[in-house]
């Protein structure tokens, strides 16, 4: 297996889709220019194509040892994390004052997509390590933000995000984990965690938890939870190691994937309770912890695009070289590369299609996130705010979809070859499937979607983006370019469909809320598909305003065709499935029943 980092992709999606160049003119990021961004891009490619992901593999095939409640990585892996870390890449979107680099969290977040390209496994522990950080600075105490973010920021300490427990699931409100206030200002948790992603392992010296729990006092359901910062171990005064707290790995699970990954079931309170301190206020836990689990989605989206790149990359140079069958067009009867088959030529267009529509969603959420944090006056930044919260369960849940549903297509590229573990495709699959559990199901990022984000702001950041939409679908159309065939007729008709089906969730809301949840899945899809397909023509636009380079940019106005003309006219039918499929699954307790 080997895997490139498109950097060409990257940078042109990133500046020209994603809005990065135009925030950049607005003066959002002070004097950071092209070159530099370029040279980060380029330096991460190298590292993750040379270092990480030859580690893909053995990390695969060697997993995670468990012996004494200690975790030992895959052979090389941690003398490749503290590579990554000493070279300060896990601070690039950090604040300066706690050691990181100030670069704006989209440059971060396309880098998410180079190390995870490289090896999800193990992009995942940095992952988290970003989103406590965040939580940290955004929540923590004075006195917290001073003991735990410089080690956070240079990754000499990496963190763990623990909401999930055997009886809970994904509704936090039954979470059991107790905490009890010390009379010191700490506090002693008791309880267990599940399905926790690098709870332990060798990596680093100290792993910092964040931890929802319940006070004794709380008020019932997820109103009563409070989060909780929880060190292996305890920190001295003088920022030195000290007692190991009462925090312990249970076990590991054995996983479908990802086995380089230690996902552990966690104990607290076996020797008396762990020592944990608030972050935020007492019983506010669910506001605090959606910082970090929002940042967490849109991180395990991108982590779908980047395992749909490395196995696009993997299938098309498989493709390319392997000769099977006769094309009825090629003079002679000698095989054919199978690249050239029909069939295989639509399976690689959907899955080179499908991996930049949701690499540009989810590049344009990052920006939108910036925005919120950069823009110069409120109103602007609120409208950022709103977009990258419409955005987020679109990015999630479409490209973890598209990661799983690329993968497949890449196995069956490789026809029996790909089933057979030798050939390393099947690793894709295997470890990309989780990704549409992780942080919600992509069934609640579909609810969150219709009940919270369509009605918001009284449906405006609905109605501008679909606007942007429109925009994009008119300006194709106008163009007149005979090379986009029928794409602008096409997405036109994806965007109605779009905006019809947001009107009838949004009524049915109010009178049907069944029928809306009924429709919610195919919802999120059918947002996807009238967005990515715009995207990608708005990149081919792009390419030809910019000149790129002849091939690429007719590359780009052919995929976006493409996409246009074979996967957004499933939008139609996605809007019929929304609005008249309702009663039949609103009606399937009879089927389920017997």
């Amino acid at each position: 297996m080997t895997y490139t980092t498109p950097v060409a992709d990257i940078l042109f999606t990133l500046n020209h889709v994603a809005g990065l160049e135009a925030a950049r003119r607005e003066g959002l990021y002070g004097d950071l220019g092209d070159d530099l961004i370029a040279a980060i891009v380029e330096e991460a490619g190298k590292f993750a194509d040379g270092v990480i992901a030859p580690l893909n593999r053995v990390g695969d095939l060697h997993g995670v040892q468990f012996k004494d409640g200690e975790v030992t990585t895959a052979p090389g892996w941690k003398e490749a994390y503290h590579a990554w870390a000493g070279a300060g890449w896990n601070g690039l979107s950090a604040p300066v004052e706690w050691g990181g680099q100030g670069l704006p969290y989209s440059l971060n977040a396309a880098l998410l997509e180079v190390w995870s390209g490289a090896s999800m496994a193990f992009a995942l522990g940095p992952l988290l390590t970003t989103s406590a950080t965040e939580l940290v600075v955004e929540h923590g105490s004075p006195e917290l933000k001073a003991t735990y973010l410089p080690k956070l920021v240079s990754g000499e300490w990496m963190g763990t995000m623990q909401l999930t427990e055997p009886q809970a699931g994904s509704d936090l409100s039954t979470l059991r984990t107790k905490a009890v206030r010390a009379g010191d200002g700490t506090y002693r948790l008791t309880g267990e965690k599940i399905f926790i992603t690098y709870g332990e392992h060798d990596l680093s010296e100290n792993i910092i938890h964040i931890v929802l729990a319940r006070l004794e006092d709380a008020p019932a359901g997820s109103r009563g939870l409070s989060v909780f910062l929880v060190p292996k171990f305890l920190v001295n005064a003088d920022g030195s190691l000290g007692a190991r707290n009462d925090v312990y790995a249970h076990s590991i699970e054995h996983k479908l994937g990802i086995h380089a990954s230690p996902t552990c079931s966690m104990v607290f309170g076996d020797q008396g309770g762990a020592v944990g301190y608030l972050v935020g206020q007492e019983n506010r836990g669910i506001a605090c912890m959606f910082t970090m689990m929002n940042r967490a989605r849109l991180a395990v989206g991108i982590e779908g695009v980047a395992v749909a790149e490395a196995t696009t990359q993997q299938a098309m140079a498989f493709a390319r070289e392997r000769h099977q069958g006769h094309i009825a067009s090629r003079p002679g009867r000698e095989s054919a590369p199978i690249a050239e088959h029909p069939d295989v030529k639509r399976m690689l267009m959907n899955m080179r299609a499908l991996t930049n529509a949701a690499r540009a969603i989810c590049y344009a959420t990052a920006v939108a996130i910036d925005r919120a944090h950069a823009a110069p006056d409120a109103a602007a930044r609120q409208a950022a705010d709103e977009r990258a919260a419409l955005l987020t369960p679109i990015a999630k849940a479409f490209s973890t979809d598209i990661g799983t549903e690329v993968a497949s297509l890449g196995i069956q590229v490789y026809g029996g070859m790909g089933y057979i573990e030798e050939t390393g495709i099947a690793q894709f699959y295997r470890d990309v499937r989780v990704a549409q559990i992780y942080e919600g199901t992509n069934g609640i990022q579909a609810i969150d979607l219709v009940t919270r984000k369509l009605p918001m702001a009284d449906g405006q950041a609905l109605a501008t983006f679909v606007g942007e939409l429109r925009s994009t679908v008119e300006t194709v159309r106008g163009s007149n370019d005979p090379a986009f065939g029928a794409a602008g007729r096409r997405l036109g008709e994806a965007v109605d469909s779009l905006e019809r089906a947001s009107s009838w969730l949004v009524d049915n809301l109010k009178d049907d809320i069944d029928a809306a949840l009924a429709g919610a899945t195919p919802f999120l899809r059918l947002f996807g598909l009238a967005a990515g397909g715009c995207m990608l023509t708005e990149e081919a636009l792009a390419a030809q305003r910019q000149g790129e380079d002849g091939t690429r940019a007719a590359a780009r106005v052919t995929l976006a065709r493409y996409f246009a003309e074979a996967l957004a006219v499933q939008a139609p039918a996605l809007e019929k499935a929304i609005v008249d499929a309702s009663g039949g699954v609103v009606a399937a307790d009879t089927v389920i029943a017997s």
